[in-house]
């Protein structure tokens, strides 16, 4: 980046007036030469008004000295060169002054007006001069030459310094506005650069955010199932080894499943690399998480395709899995009563697998606060969305979930509600009047 503006400001130091010193040192020279120059002019001016030369000398060097002011001035720099004309003194001082006058930022009339002023100030005063010369017999040449003679040195004197001043300042204007739109484009920049920052750190911030809630949905459903299995099978260990036996067995394959997720979504995260067996979304999501360019948004699309590891052949979870997932609830004692409204249909695999966790996340919440309570899990299928509502009863054992020893983070509820909440929906838990507990969500299903 760079700091045109900073640099501008800090290059205005100059004395008084002048913004540099080469600026005050040339003026300081203009106006040297122009007070010499009129001095020695003053010399046949003091001469022809028979006033003392020392008199036209010091006029001449104070009317000379005026052009140091020029920068300051423009206006009564030319006001005074316009002034001295008739004593045929300061061409010096109307050039540089008219020059400086155009180049200004003054209103064009101003400009247009006193060069008009020093246009015929200077033809009249050449008209007159060259009638005089002709009248002495100092020039032979026709009447003709006279008004040519006052035209061309008027012209000559005036039209060069204006034009020039007028290209110089539109130069310059031009020149200012490219570099007031400069430094408008850099703080535009550092603005840009300051919001994209803020949106990096935002989408850092989310995607940490999913990855927990991922994790959260692959492991806690299935740990609170062992959880409630090994309570269990320490129960009927010594009453009912048979069902002790059959307990042990689920909270192996529980407990293997969980491994295997895991083991899955730690594989994906370290090296890139998803399931070959995944559908065309986990192959954008190793994709993504293979690029060099996004690695928090990679890892973030690989906890995703982690979390919706496959029982099959397709990516899921489905809702055609809910029967399953009740089975093993009902295999941990859960009495799950599940209803299903209208006609089933597929989905978008987003739309069912927020509604698979929602149920599977409300079933968890019911072994940890409430085991042994009787829980009825709806679904409904209508037209524009589905509706899923898991309602449990009053515990019968108060101390139940207590005993159960299950740990609670509370960021189930907080889940469930960003996954709804992000595709549009709308989430709604809380306790029932009967003492239960019931958690609802309608998913749009366009």
């Amino acid at each position: 980046m760079t700091t045109t503006g900073a640099d501008h400001a800090t290059a205005l130091s100059g004395p008084w007036w002048w913004s540099r010193w080469r600026g005050a040192v040339l003026d300081v020279g203009l106006a040297l030469v122009s007070a010499l120059e009129c001095a020695a002019e003053g010399i046949p001016f003091a001469r022809d008004a028979g006033i003392p030369v020392s008199a036209g000398i010091v006029f001449g060097l104070l009317a000379g000295s005026v052009l140091v002011l020029r920068r300051k001035w423009p206006i009564a720099v030319v006001l005074v060169a316009i002034a001295i004309t008739p004593a045929q003194m300061g061409f010096l001082m109307g050039i540089v002054g008219l020059y400086t006058l155009a180049a200004a930022e003054l209103p064009r009339r101003i400009i247009v007006a006193l060069a008009g002023m020093s246009l015929v100030g200077t033809m009249i005063v050449t008209f007159v001069r060259v009638k005089q010369d002709m009248a002495r017999g100092d020039l032979t040449l026709g009447d003709w030459f006279v008004p040519f003679a006052a035209v061309a040195t008027s012209l000559g004197l005036t039209a060069p310094p204006v034009l020039l001043g007028l290209y110089v300042g539109a130069r310059r204007r031009l020149m200012e506005s490219l570099r007031e739109r400069a430094d408008s484009l850099e703080r535009e920049l550092q603005l840009l650069a300051e919001r994209a920052e803020e949106r990096a750190e935002w989408a850092r911030g989310e995607e940490r955010t999913r990855i927990a809630r991922e994790m959260h949905d692959v492991v806690a459903h299935r740990v609170s199932l062992m959880v409630v299995h090994a309570a269990a099978l320490q129960a009927v260990a010594r009453k009912d080894p048979e069902k002790a036996v059959k307990n042990a067995a689920l909270v192996g394959d529980m407990g293997r499943q969980a491994l295997t997720e895991l083991r899955e979504m730690l594989g994906v995260l370290r090296s890139g690399e998803g399931d070959r067996r995944r559908t065309a979304p986990a192959s954008v999501s190793v994709s993504v998480a293979a690029s060099a360019s996004a690695p928090l948004a990679a890892v973030g699309a690989a906890a995703a395709a982690a979390a919706s590891r496959m029982a099959a052949e397709e990516e899921g979870p489905w809702l055609s899995e809910l029967e399953v997932l009740i089975g093993q609830s009902a295999a941990a004692g859960m009495v799950v009563d599940l209803s299903v409204e209208g006609a089933v249909r597929p989905y978008a695999a987003e739309i069912e697998q927020t509604a698979f966790r929602v149920v599977q996340e409300a079933l968890t919440n019911v072994h940890k606060h409430a085991a042994g309570a009787k829980t009825h899990v709806r679904l409904a299928h209508r037209v524009a969305e589905i509706a899923m509502q898991v309602e449990n009863e009053p515990p019968p054992e108060p101390a139940s979930a207590a005993s159960a020893g299950l740990p609670s983070g509370g960021n189930g509820l907080v889940g469930m509600r960003e996954r709804v909440l992000g595709l549009g929906g709308v989430f709604v838990s809380g306790p029932t009047d009967a003492g239960g507990f019931r958690v609802s969500a309608v998913i749009p299903a366009v």
